[in-house]
């Protein structure tokens, strides 16, 4: 299938579905798309979904770019975040009018690139201006390559990291002899045990919090960390097949009910319920992605720190993670100075990204990963290392940040982590939720 044939089948088949209410508005950036109008208004057009401090952040990135580049102008458009935005930048490439730079999570990147919505890294110049994979943490730029070709430059992995109080740490005697960091923890029986030192000898009222009820998304990838400690991807063959080893599946709800059912871990437990637990200091651990740290510096009370996981079931320590990532939209049309301006853009972007680490995200640019700026912070530079075990979201079309996917999967992990579905059972439930995902048809030829 040509590059031209998979964009309008997706398009026809995916775009689609979160078209409604999108339109109302001719300026807007998926109205433009459509109808094949979006004026180049700026040298660089960027699409991104950031909000909060995260997007407080990238406007800071993109006006040292604009302060180093006065003669290039950089107009920026906030998309709501997961499928609408996916939606609407699949639209716009699909029409022939898309930014020159948009933002993709590298779980998502299968299905941009075999539907021909994306420029091969190495067409963009980007290589010329120093952007090449050993100036990058290798988990992430090996995500960024499908079937061989890269398709995107990593701004950093976000991973899944473990929280800890310190002061109830202190009291459970879990600091190690500097009183920087944990003691090492390594295997199921020294983390249960860490567990229960902080609900038994310090006082907590639970060992460890993570938010549940309603949450599919952080249930899977809890899920997903402690079974790819001992199995590969839940599906293979570009999402096609159920690769589910049930041992694993039955040994890691076995653990996690291990949390559970003892009352050192809530059964049930919405994210205000897991924040408020943490803050307070009733729960020693708190299981979370690194995004909520900026959060938890705003409760004064609270003194806490944040490393990768131990390995648990498995020998090695495993870090379930994503990245947000810079990708160049395909556009024939494209002038090669609005390219090169875009890969300029892009380099920025880069060379700024300790901004990018204030809200917790580890740089996926070594220079900026080495550099000071981002050494002296704290306390992201003490789970550095769960971005080089990084374990992403298995590839297919179907799989990857915000998706029915992890939404799916999720909530079965939900029932098993309540206790309302036993280790056994969970092995069937589960392989009937991937079927309904790997037998559906794809939108575009996956390979």
């Amino acid at each position: 299938m040509s590059g031209a044939m998979a964009r309008r089948r997706f398009l026809a088949l995916g775009g689609g579905l979160a078209l409604t209410g999108g339109l109302a508005a001719c300026s807007s950036p998926l109205a433009s798309g459509l109808t094949g109008s979006q004026p180049d208004t700026a040298d660089v057009i960027f699409w991104n979904l950031f909000s909060g401090g995260d997007g407080a952040n990238m406007v800071l990135m993109e006006d040292a770019f604009r302060k180093a580049s006065p003669g290039t102008s950089v107009e920026a458009t906030v998309l709501g975040w997961g499928n609408p935005y996916y939606t609407k930048l699949a639209l716009a490439t699909a029409s022939g009018t898309p930014p020159d730079v948009g933002i993709a999570h590298l779980s998502r990147l299968p299905l941009l690139a075999a539907a021909g919505l994306l420029e091969p890294v190495e067409r963009t110049g980007l290589p010329e201006l120093g952007v090449t994979a050993d100036r990058f943490t290798p988990a992430a730029w090996q995500k960024a390559t499908v079937d061989g070709t890269v398709y995107a430059v990593p701004l950093d992995t976000h991973p899944f990291v473990l929280y800890y109080n310190v002061d109830l740490a202190r009291k459970a005697g879990l600091l190690n002899a500097a009183g920087d960091g944990l003691v090492p923890l390594k295997g199921k029986d020294d983390f249960l045990a860490a567990v229960k030192a902080m609900k038994e000898t310090a006082g907590a009222q639970y060992g460890a919090a993570m938010s549940i009820t309603a949450d599919p998304s952080t249930a899977w990838r809890c899920f997903s960390m402690i079974y790819s400690g001992l199995a590969g991807p839940v599906v293979t063959d570009s999402g096609t097949r159920i690769a589910l080893d049930a041992e694993a599946v039955q040994e890691t709800v076995a653990f996690l009910q291990s949390l559970t059912a003892g009352g050192l871990m809530p059964k049930n437990l919405n994210g205000s319920g897991a924040n408020a637990l943490f803050s307070t200091g009733k729960a020693g651990f708190l299981f979370d992605g690194e995004w909520q740290i900026p959060s938890y510096r705003l409760v004064k009370s609270l003194r806490f720190n944040v490393v990768p996981f131990p390995a648990l079931l498995g020998p090695k320590p495993v870090a379930y993670a994503d990245s947000h990532a810079l990708v160049v939209p395909r556009n024939d049309r494209r002038p090669a100075a609005r390219t090169r301006d875009a890969a300029r853009f892009v380099k920025s972007l880069l060379d700024h990204s300790a901004v990018w680490a204030e809200g917790g995200h580890i740089p996926a640019w070594l220079p900026t990963q080495r550099s000071k700026a981002f050494l002296d912070q704290s306390p992201q530079r003490n789970y550095v290392r769960a971005a080089f075990d990084a374990q992403y979201d298995p590839a297919a079309w179907y799989t990857g940040a915000g998706s029915d996917f992890q939404s799916v999967v999720g909530g079965t992990v939900i029932e098993a982590i309540a206790g309302r579905l036993a280790p056994r059972a969970a092995v069937p439930a589960l392989r009937s939720d991937l079927k309904r995902f790997t037998t559906a048809r794809p939108p575009v030829t996956m390979k």
